[in-house]
């Protein structure tokens, strides 16, 4: 084979290739997108007018979450709001419209606490939707009713509900991402739960 054979096959390789990057390109953006924003991939495709523009949308919010400085919480800290978190369920018997309050505000402290920012429902979803996309959906269900709570339109089983949901999001919250426990915290925490 020629010199100017082999210089023509290899250009005529390196065109497929070129062409196939940036055929490929945009399924394996896809791909990459599906895989971290799970069902929230689909609602945003659904609500956008193009699948392009949602998933710039998508591309948006990793940018913006990637600016915070997001934090795991300590064993401590894990453990008050584990505390909180139980409080907040037995209030639910006496007083569901006021445990749906209180599961509503521990939700935004614990966020808060992690670094997300905490101004506006809106803004909470979008940020939230990058690691927590599994159960944005229990928060937005939990936000309706307590919505719908506020004017009176909820039934004491939708804010039995509402707190099923809020507890999916308050424990991805709590777990995901945590900070490992030490051996000797892990000891202290196992002495306390045998001593009670």
């Amino acid at each position: 084979m020629s010199t100017g054979a082999i210089i023509g096959l290899v250009v005529a390789v390196l065109v497929v290739l070129v062409v196939l990057a940036f055929v490929l390109r945009p399924a394996m953006q896809r791909k990459k997108l599906r895989d971290r924003f799970g069902p929230e991939y689909d609602r945003a495709v659904s609500d956008s007018d193009s699948r392009t523009a949602a998933e710039k949308e998508l591309a948006e919010r990793e940018h913006r979450h990637s600016e915070f400085d997001l934090k795991p919480l300590s064993a401590t800290a894990q453990d008050s709001y584990r505390r909180h978190w139980a409080n907040v369920q037995a209030k639910f018997v006496d007083s569901p419209d006021s445990a749906i309050a209180d599961a509503d505000r521990l939700v935004t402290d614990l966020m808060a606490e992690r670094g997300y920012p905490t101004e506006g429902y809106e803004a909470q979803l979008s940020v939230l939707s990058v690691e927590h996309a599994q159960t944005l959906e229990h928060y937005r269900k939990a936000h309706d009713i307590s919505e719908r709570q506020e004017i009176g339109e909820a039934s004491t089983e939708d804010l039995r509900t509402a707190m099923v949901h809020y507890r999916e999001l308050f424990t991805d919250l709590l777990e995901h991402g945590a900070a490992p426990r030490k051996d000797k915290d892990r000891e202290a925490v196992r002495k306390e739960k045998t001593d009670v």
